[in-house]
């Protein structure tokens, strides 16, 4: 089944407003009579439904025999609405900063409107896919039966921030970027945007040691292609959309749990995985590690990689195998539910 959309009139963001939404999904596999087979699958930074395809597959863990897997479309992502595909008056640079928040109460009415379940399987993503899992299991815990976090962390800490403000102060200080008011692409931000991201996505050692050669890559210069290729093909507003977004991520940033970070993880009850990459750049084992002492049913399970971040985008076969084992097992895990 191709691409959908799910109309969403008169949002109120939590930042304030009201704007008429459309959110991009995909669907795999069919709903089963009782219900009990959804899986959501949130997209991650400059991704849409197909960049995940490398987790759906039959004799996979996501089995579209087994399960109905919905894959909704990050707003700003350029399928979704996004400042590229947004009339005014909040076109451009004037289109609003959606949260976690706010996009995973639009995924959740998509799903409950569509197909009227009560609980959700499983919520799996990686890097903002995974920070969406966490936003499922914190805002409505009683839906999300399990839930699993591929290179990604509850919220965003300063230092995965502070990447985030250099590689968009590279894009915006394009003179052709005019603040965000551009009638053609700001290409020079957008190469320099591209160039420092391809510094991050993966390990020192996937490039001092040339490991790249590995899957494909006879230089350095290829993997930063890859970025550009990535990247340069999108919207530079939708880029800095999508990293506000990232930026802002909190679980405990909303009425609920009021700026109460743990207090947002304790009230976690579904059954918890989280898959770090030992040597990503954004998101540490560390961080991880604090954040499943407060879990009350999760499983630490790193990725042994040296690719990085982009151990958990489906580039290392390796972490392919061990990513697909780990969520049979909590798939197939019947605990606490």
């Amino acid at each position: 089944m191709g691409e959908q959309t799910f109309e969403i009139p008169a949002f109120q963001p939590q930042h304030g407003g009201s704007i008429n939404l459309k959110l991009a999904y995909r669907v795999y596999g069919e709903l089963s009579s009782r219900k009990d087979n959804l899986i959501v699958v949130p997209t991650h930074y400059g991704g849409r439904s197909d960049d995940v395809a490398f987790l759906i597959g039959e004799e996979m863990a996501l089995d579209p025999r087994k399960y109905c897997i919905v894959v909704p479309n990050l707003f700003g992502n350029g399928v979704s609405s996004s400042p590229s595909n947004t009339p005014a008056p909040f076109a451009a640079n004037t289109f609003p900063t959606l949260t976690y928040y706010d996009n995973v109460v639009c995924q959740r009415l998509l799903i409950e409107t569509l197909f009227a379940v009560k609980q959700v399987c499983l919520v799996v993503g990686f890097s903002m896919g995974a920070m969406q899992a966490y936003e499922w299991a914190t805002q409505v815990p009683n839906m999300v039966q399990r839930f699993a976090a591929i290179c990604g962390s509850a919220r965003t800490y300063e230092h995965n921030q502070l990447f985030l403000d250099s590689v968009c102060a590279a894009l915006t200080a394009d003179s052709a970027y005019r603040d965000g008011e551009y009638t053609s692409p700001p290409t020079r931000g957008l190469e320099a945007f591209s160039v420092a991201y391809a510094a991050w996505f993966a390990s020192q050692q996937f490039y001092s040691q040339q490991i790249y050669r590995s899957v494909g890559f006879k230089q350095m210069q290829d993997v930063v292609e890859l970025a550009k290729s990535v990247f340069m093909t999108q919207d530079a507003n939708d880029l800095l959309a999508m990293a506000a977004t990232w930026r802002a991520g909190n679980p405990s940033a909303n009425p609920v749990y009021n700026g109460d970070f743990e207090k947002a993880l304790r009230s976690v009850t579904a059954r918890g995985l989280v898959m770090p990459c030992v040597s990503d750049l954004y998101f540490r084992v560390c961080d991880n590690q604090r954040e499943v002492a407060l879990l009350s049913n999760a499983e630490l399970a790193p990725i042994q990689s040296d690719f990085g971040h982009l151990a958990g985008a489906g580039l290392d076969p390796s972490a392919i195998t061990f990513i697909n084992d780990k969520l049979s097992s909590l798939l197939a895990d019947r605990t606490r539910l």
